[in-house]
């Protein structure tokens, strides 16, 4: 018999996100590590969990999350976009609460581009007079 299990995709800088919602006890399995093994910081670990804090629903399922690209912490905030997509897809009577809280809503800041002539994005060579 096939389990029931949601999807949600998560994305955030350069992060990507594929996120399954499991019926379970509260378990966070990213990348097949337990959450604070992964990440390595608490406030990191707060941060995914958010989503399931939120709605009361951090008992009812287990996370399985894979992440690739981008920073820890640009993948802990596509973790947690991915977890809030998948709750929405589970109860849609979720949406108006996960919207308010701001865990639908992708991100859009990225790194910017670097431009010829200068050391960085904006950086500029330092000047000398003489």
């Amino acid at each position: 018999m096939a389990q029931v299990q949601f999807y949600g995709t998560g994305r955030r800088k350069n992060a990507v996100a594929r996120v399954y919602l499991v019926p379970g006890e509260g378990k966070v399995v990213v990348n097949n590590k337990q959450v604070l093994e992964y990440f390595g910081r608490k406030t990191l670990d707060m941060v995914v969990r958010q989503p399931l804090e939120l709605t009361n629903t951090t008992g009812r399922f287990d996370v399985i999350a894979k992440v690739a690209g981008g920073g820890v912490s640009g993948q802990a905030g596509a973790v947690r976009h991915g977890i809030a997509r998948a709750l929405v897809q589970a109860d849609p009577n979720l949406r108006p609460v996960l919207k308010r809280a701001g865990f639908l809503t992708r991100d859009p800041r990225m790194k910017e581009r670097r431009k010829y002539g200068l050391k960085k994005a904006r950086r500029a060579p330092q000047f000398s007079k003489r």
